[in-house]
């Protein structure tokens, strides 16, 4: 199973427009609907708030939304003790409370994260401003992470 980031699927959804790529989403859609593919309600109200269209879309196609239960809180705030955040201390370059449910989302599930955030080539020092990518990469985090085109390339599908 894999669990889409907000910024993930929207990146898809802009770059990729269903109009110009319909085998893509036909595909995408058979991911969601089967339940391959699914996204924590946190991302979804944050593809809802940024493209509506996409969220449609997404409801349309039968993703599963997956609440935030007792298990992926408890995770989430270890990760957040685990990076040094105390109460509302993120960073406002670093992940926010928003990312580490959907990273804990993932966690949880025993799930790859497919998220667009930027990798950082070299890890700040602080690692409250580490990215998501970077955190799903920490040893006591430990969850694959890749991006959109990386999710369509390990899908070794032929979009024609």
């Amino acid at each position: 199973m894999r669990v889409f980031d907000a910024s993930s699927i929207v990146y898809g959804w802009d770059n990729y427009p269903i109009q110009q790529f319909p085998a893509l989403w036909e595909w995408i859609a058979g991911q969601t609907g089967g339940g391959e593919a699914v996204i924590s309600r946190v991302a979804f109200d944050e593809v809802t708030h940024v493209a509506p269209e996409c969220a449609n879309w997404l409801r349309d196609n039968n993703i599963e939304r997956l609440d935030i239960t007792n298990e992926v809180v408890q995770n989430a705030m270890q990760i957040k003790s685990d990076l040094g955040i105390l109460n509302d201390g993120y960073h406002s370059e670093g992940v926010d409370e928003n990312d580490l449910l959907i990273i804990a989302t993932a966690k949880v599930e025993g799930a790859e994260l497919i998220s667009d955030e930027r990798r950082q080539t070299s890890l700040p020092r602080n690692i409250k401003r580490f990215k998501i990518p970077a955190v799903c990469n920490m040893s006591k985090v430990a969850i694959s992470c890749i991006n959109f085109v990386d999710y369509i390339k390990q899908s070794n599908r032929v979009f024609g």
